[in-house]
């Protein structure tokens, strides 16, 4: 249901709201008075030993409460991902159909989830239960309580040498409140500038007892999140985001990925299309069925005779969501040396995604080798005795099953983390010990998907369950059995348990000339177990273009560590820290990391770190298989970029299968990190820190990509060989195994920036400028060093998404009495539309030029307004607006994470959306 009337309301108290509020606190003076605060030790993501500066040899940013309410956003995952140390290799909650579809992930340098390490209160938590990519181990931030953070931590260098495996490219830490006195009541809505894309938000935090009086404290945090799809044919006033048909943009019918229905090649070739395309078996040419018409609207034009329709009628944009997330921690001061405490989190989300129908042809993979239903002994035909078939033999067929409906998956997702542990002061130790489980359990069902096994006998056998399957103009002839026989709904189960014993005890040891040397000591057990079951009838390759994933294993492993913190001058500090992990299976990982400090002036300061780094290889590389999709160009039908004759430009940039498999002998990824930089502290309201940052991967844990198995010719092939050339058809299918195949260097530059303005009776005026700059992404394997800094690579890792040079976000905040404003301005660079730096474009326009123009995604930029009023010390209303001034994401026709735009772009997918919301305390 549209709700064009909330809209019109949030727009009104946005806007009308905030000019009243404003203008009434410009008529009321402010207290210049300023609280004098007393330094308080703490302990700094990156570091186990308590400071009061928090600015450390490591680059640490720091999100506060304030920030992430200020921002408009729902999720700690939408805050997040908009960072500019975001990359590459990030999951968002719009790539619905993906292999972790109903999870979020955050990807630091663009080197994947799985190399960014993600703790809650400075520990880990059980990963999703579904790796991204059929590979990829991650944390799921979907399960973080919002409204129960006090503060997120980002750490910008590794850190393997505190946390061990998987903090390759940082760290995020999120920390929650742990000492919370009343009770707080938020609720909030949304809906898009279409009126779609409900979202309705409701939390409460409460706490009571005082640590100092009552000698106990319990937090407690409930959160409740429901958001609507948004379809794109609701975007069809958004240009390209809510069609498949780019040619009114200069493309052709074949260049438009979401554009079915295409004959080409002669007639050589036929896409899926919801009459049907069959195959003479006389001249191999396609011929579309009748009744076009019924199905498709849209101009034929560059068809070739085939059944040109529009994918996106089918496809949703976002997901529908359903979450609840509990958080409880109890605190309970035994003595004024002793603290046992305790926390509990569980969180439930179903997620829903829909996208188009299936097709009955294709090539895909199970344990047992590929499987070919496009060509061949295995190709899907209409029978000799099937009335849809005009040529009373086998036909090979070509059909979108519109008529058993778009793919849907659901993902149901239970997560749950206990932790108990005791802190305190034992003479001259401080010490923390705690213990934790957490787990996941997860089901992940679909609808829409078609039985290879089933499919074949409805269309070639008069005695099949329910007859034949008729198709296109005539499926209303079908008996309504039929579509449970060829479309059962399938299902999967996923777990992760993570079980950890952890220990470190901290004190100083003797003073140095800039103050008391610090050592931490640490240790821990970690035993990590993950599983997932196929996906019904994938373990025997017969479901229809569905990929294969399935694993099971456990990794336990025991490390110590320590760490030591000199200030050996007043104006130079000196970091040291070391930790050796142990794993069962016999390997043994050492990481150092080395940090310093100069201070010439309490204004100004050096730093630099070193630090060693690894990732441990996941059961689902040891011992998992994979049958995934990825998009890649075919050297033989269309060499350098340029289609031979019968070849089409789908040829450049082919949609295929890539098999993976198990590989038990895997070595750890290693990394080695540098940064260097600059701290300015000129007043106590400016800030500036310039930081250049190093990263080197080494062993890294691959797929085989798919250029290297067509280049070793492990692929499938059709068989409509280009004239003269033998195995030539159209590629279907690549093979190969994971490996330690690669090394990637990353480097770049971050800029922090913050301001504030003390305008007396106007109030305070706040401005953060945070900028990343990717000097270089380079990749080397056997085949060569290529360059994706500034291309839309890498599409092998990160659902072509592309790697963008420069990323920026700028905050202003005007704080006035009781009334507060915001803006943020989002912006990512424009990069170039090929697959790594001087490849050949990926894609063209009808009249063969590179597309878009100049082969150039363009960039994009946003702004979000924020506001909020306090009418009393305990009510407060809020609102915010994302995507202002309405910009459209630009067109992207290369990745495969959305259509038409890049998943980066989401909000310029989604238009303006506005969030209106109240939130009252208890007294």
């Amino acid at each position: 249901m549209r709700t064009t009337r909330l809209r019109d309301a949030i727009v009104w108290t946005l806007f009308a709201g905030s000019a009243g509020f404003a203008f009434a606190a410009n008529a009321q003076s402010q207290d210049a008075t300023q609280s004098t605060k007393t330094l308080e030790k703490v302990v700094v993501t990156g570091s186990s030993i308590p400071r009061t500066d928090l600015e450390t040899a490591s680059p640490v940013q720091v999100i506060t409460a304030k920030d992430l309410q200020a921002s408009g956003l729902p999720t700690v995952a939408d805050f997040l991902q908009r960072l500019t140390v975001d990359g590459a290799g990030s999951i968002p909650s719009t790539f619905g159909n993906g292999f972790a579809s109903g999870a979020t992930g955050v990807s630091l340098r663009g080197l994947g989830a799985g190399s960014t390490l993600v703790l809650l209160n400075g520990r880990r938590m059980a990963s999703f239960g579904l790796a991204d990519d059929g590979q990829k181990v991650f944390t799921d931030l979907s399960t973080i309580p919002m409204e129960a953070v006090e503060r997120i931590e980002v750490l910008k260098d590794g850190a393997s040498a505190i946390y061990g495996s998987d903090a390759i490219a940082g760290v995020v830490n999120i920390i929650l409140r742990s000492d919370f006195h009343g009770a707080v009541a938020k609720v909030s809505t949304g809906v898009s500038g279409n009126g779609d894309g409900n979202r309705y938000k409701a939390s409460l935090t409460a706490g009571t007892g005082d640590l100092n009086k009552d000698r106990y404290n319990i937090l407690f945090n409930l959160e409740g999140i429901k958001d609507d799809a948004i379809l794109a044919t609701d975007r069809s006033d958004r240009k390209w985001i809510g069609t498949g048909d780019l040619r009114p943009w200069g493309y052709s019918a074949t260049g438009s990925q979401f554009l079915g229905g295409a004959i080409t090649s002669g007639g050589a070739v036929a896409g899926s299309s919801p009459t049907g395309a069959v195959r003479d078996p006389a001249t191999g040419l396609y011929t579309s069925l009748p009744g076009c018409g019924q199905f498709s609207n849209i101009s034929q034009a560059g068809g070739g005779g085939g059944c040109l329709w529009d994918t996106a009628k089918f496809r949703w944009i976002t997901p529908s969501d359903r979450s609840i997330n509990l958080f409880v921690r109890g605190t309970y001061k035994v003595s004024d040396d002793t603290q046992v405490y305790s926390e509990f989190g569980y969180s439930n989300k179903v997620s829903k995604f829909q996208t188009t129908p299936s097709g009955v042809s294709g090539a895909w993979g199970y344990p047992g080798g590929p499987v070919n239903a496009s060509s061949g002994a295995g190709a899907v035909v209409l029978g000799p005795g099937d009335p849809d078939n005009p040529y009373g033999t086998n036909a090979r067929l070509r059909y979108s099953a519109w008529d058993v409906g778009p793919r849907v998956t659901r993902t149901d997702n239970d997560f749950y983390r206990f932790l108990v542990g005791v802190k305190g002061t034992f003479g001259s130790w401080d010490y923390d010990a705690a213990y934790m489980h957490s787990g996941t359990d997860l089901t992940s069902s679909r609808w829409g998907y078609l039985r290879y096994s089933a499919v074949r006998d409805a269309l070639t056998n008069p005695n099949s369950p329910f007859g034949y399957w008729r198709i296109g103009e005539n499926s209303g002839l079908n008996n309504p059995g039929i579509y449970n026989y060829i479309s059962p709904t399938l299902h999967a189960d996923a777990s992760s348990v993570l079980d950890s014993i952890d220990a470190k005890v901290t004190r100083t040891l003797f003073d140095l000339p800039g103050g008391p040397l610090g050592l931490a000591l640490g240790a821990e057990y970690r035993r990590t177990a993950v599983s997932l079951t196929p996906t019904t009838y994938t373990d025997t390759g017969d479901i229809i273009g569905l990929g294969y994933s399935a694993y099971k294993g456990s990794q336990s492993v025991a490390a110590g560590y320590f760490e030591l913190d000199a200030p050996v001058l007043s104006t130079l500090e000196v970091s040291a820290a070391g930790r050796v992990d142990s794993y069962k299976s016999g390997s043994t990982a050492v990481t150092p990391k080395f940090g310093l400090k100069w201070s010439p002036t309490p204004w100004l300061s050096l730093r630099g770190t070193f630090a060693g780094g690894f990732r441990a290889p996941n059961p689902a590389e040891t011992g998992g298989r994979l049958a995934a999709f990825t998009n890649a160009p075919d050297p033989v039908r269309c060499p350098n970029g340029a289609p031979l004759p019968g070849a089409s430009q789908a040829d450049c940039n082919a949609a295929i299968a890539i098999i993976t498999g198990p590989n038990a002998h895997l070595k750890p990824e290693r990394s080695r990190s540098y940064t260097g930089g600059i701290v300015l502290a000129p007043t106590a309201d400016t800030s500036l820190t310039v930081d250049y940052w190093r990263i080197r991967r080494t062993d890294e844990i691959n797929q085989s990509t798919a250029a290297s198995a067509i280049a070793a010719g492990n692929v499938i092939r059709s068989d409509n060989n280009l004239p003269g050339i033998p195995n030539s058809g159209t590629l279907l299918a690549a093979e190969g195994s994971y490996i330690n195949s690669a090394a990637t260097s990353v480097r770049g530059v971050d800029l922090d920036f913050t301001q504030r303005f003390d305008l007396g009776t106007y109030g305070r005026l706040n401005f953060d400028l945070n900028a990343t700059r990717l000097i270089s992404y380079a990749r080397e394997d056997a085949s060569g060093t290529v360059q994706y800094a500034g291309t839309h690579g890498n599409c092998d890792t990160t659902n072509c998404i592309g790697t963008p040079r420069h990323r920026a976000q700028i905050t202003a905040g005007w704080d006035i009495n009781n009334f507060s404003l915001g803006a943020t301005v989002n912006y990512r660079s424009a990069f170039k539309n090929v697959p790594y730096a001087g490849a050949p474009c990926n894609t063209s326009f009808a009249d063969g030029t590179d597309a878009p123009e100049h082969c150039r995604i363009p960039s994009f930029t946003t702004v979000d307004l924020s506001a909020r009023y306090h009418f009393a010390n305990n009510f407060e209303v809020f609102g915010s607006i994302q995507n202002v001034t309405d910009e459209i994401a630009p067109l992207d026709p290369t990745t495969y994470g959305a259509m038409n735009y890049n998943p980066l772009d989401s909000t310029g997918a989604i238009g303006r959306y506005f969030t209106v919301g109240a939130k009252y305390t208890f007294e």
